[in-house]
């Protein structure tokens, strides 16, 4: 099939190449003619396991190509997905549609036949409405706008695009249902798990689905403060809890909060749509606040443990992005972990695999006292402590000799109860972990 994609970003690029994979023809549309040069060179704008040679492969295949011009995609596909950017319009959490408006109207006014204009970005309720008014005004021809929530995770998106656990479609029309079965059909080789409803119930799918996922991680980190309250253990009482069938192991891990750009872009939309519409969604208003807070326990139990003294001490963190497998630091609990360590007058050296270039571009000018280093283990020289924000692999079972010997004092923060107590403490740590 013919597919476009418009917009380069997360969602689009992957979506572009692994559509791609599956022997569609796909063009990809970007207004950033800097991001598309590179595109074209092979240089990929996000770090993503597996999206740079996924890109790299089906370019050489002359299944993908790349494009600045909305229009030249517009007349290509006969199936045009819309992956462009809704952030966060203001503190009270509304969406920014115009960017999406945008480029919506532009390729209206460049359809040439009839077209599937399918919306992935992650959007309010009605959008799709919105939009095809707003395609309507600038064509006569024949354009149905559906819904196509993305259900991916940084750092597996393009195993979550190729295997999903299921692709939710939002319309009504037959035309339009039969060209996204056809498109997604190769995906389920064995079930199919292909949802379709309504174009209003797809949008909120989405929200309610990323909704659900923050309110589990604040629930249990409201659990790990009340365990570090009364000497109980966490990782016992998620294990207790884990094992009823009723509620399962997934996002029951304690640890400073969660970030990015899904989780509090889109629990803050969801508040702002219930409350457009008189509502109060008060368990996710809850779970978003507890969220903010939760971001600043690390930092309580450094100023604890300190006596308050931070200011002249120098502090190691390891991990600065928001998550594993990414170097994506939006909303990154270590950035807000160091900006207020930074203005309490600590010194710190910090290290990422990957999202190191991006912290340091965030924390602009409060970095002055701050410095990266691209090895962990000369991050933590001379540092008067270590904390653990992000779970990487490579940080799971570091050498804690070599630890102990370059730090000024050997005190390890765990915000991720990544390191045995028992075995961390043997080594003559203290040891400092959540809810624990």
């Amino acid at each position: 099939m013919k597919v476009s994609v418009i917009g380069t970003g997360y969602v689009g690029l992957v979506a572009a190449a692994v559509f791609a994979e599956f022997g569609n023809d796909v063009l990809c549309a970007d207004i950033d003619e800097a991001k598309i040069d590179a595109l074209r060179q092979g240089r990929i704008p996000i770090f993503e396991p597996g999206l740079g040679q996924l890109v790299t492969h089906n370019v050489s295949a002359g299944r993908l190509r790349f494009t600045t011009s909305n229009a030249e995609a517009a007349r290509h596909g006969e199936v045009v997905f819309m992956a462009v950017g809704t952030p966060s319009d203001g503190p009270e959490g509304s969406a920014d549609l115009s960017f999406l408006y945008q480029a919506a109207a532009e390729v209206g006014r460049h359809v040439t036949r009839p077209t599937v204009m399918v919306n992935k970005s992650t959007v309010p309720v009605g959008t799709a409405e919105r939009i095809s008014r707003i395609v309507g005004e600038q064509t006569d021809v024949e354009v149905v706008v559906a819904s196509n929530p993305e259900f991916l995770k940084e750092g597996s998106a393009v195993q979550d695009f190729m295997q999903p656990d299921r692709v939710v479609i939002g319309t009504t029309n037959e035309r339009a249902r039969e060209l996204l079965t056809r498109l997604y059909q190769p995906f389920f080789r064995t079930t199919e798990r292909i949802l379709y409803m309504d174009a209003r119930s797809a949008e909120l799918t989405k929200y309610a689905c990323n909704a659900y996922l923050a309110t589990r991680i604040s629930f249990v980190n409201d659990i790990a403060n009340l365990c570090d309250a009364v000497g109980a253990d966490v990782e016992l009482v998620r294990k207790g809890m884990g094992s009823d069938p009723r509620i399962g192991n997934k996002f029951l891990y304690p640890g400073v909060g969660y970030g990015g750009s899904c989780f509090p872009k889109d629990t803050r939309a969801l508040i702002n749509t219930a409350r457009e519409h008189g509502l109060s969604l008060d368990l996710v208003s809850a779970a978003e606040r507890i969220n903010e807070t939760q971001k600043l326990v690390l930092v309580r139990k450094v100023r604890k443990h300190f006596q308050d003294q931070i200011a002249g001490k120098t502090f190691a963190i390891w991990g600065l992005a928001f998550k594993p497998n990414t170097d994506d630091v939006r909303e990154a609990p270590a950035l807000r972990i160091a900006r207020t360590l930074l203005a309490d007058g600590a010194k710190l050296r910090v290290n990422d695999p990957e999202g190191g270039a991006n912290f340091m571009h965030a924390l602009a000018g409060a970095a002055a006292a701050a410095e990266l280093f691209t090895d962990p283990y000369a991050a933590v020289e001379g540092a008067d402590a270590l904390l653990l924000v992000t779970e990487w692999r490579e940080y799971r079972s570091p050498d804690f000799e070599r630890l102990k010997r370059v730090m000024r004092q050997p005190v390890l923060f765990d915000g991720r109860n990544q390191w045995d107590r028992e075995l961390v403490e043997s080594f003559g740590f203290t040891y400092l972990g959540m809810g624990r």
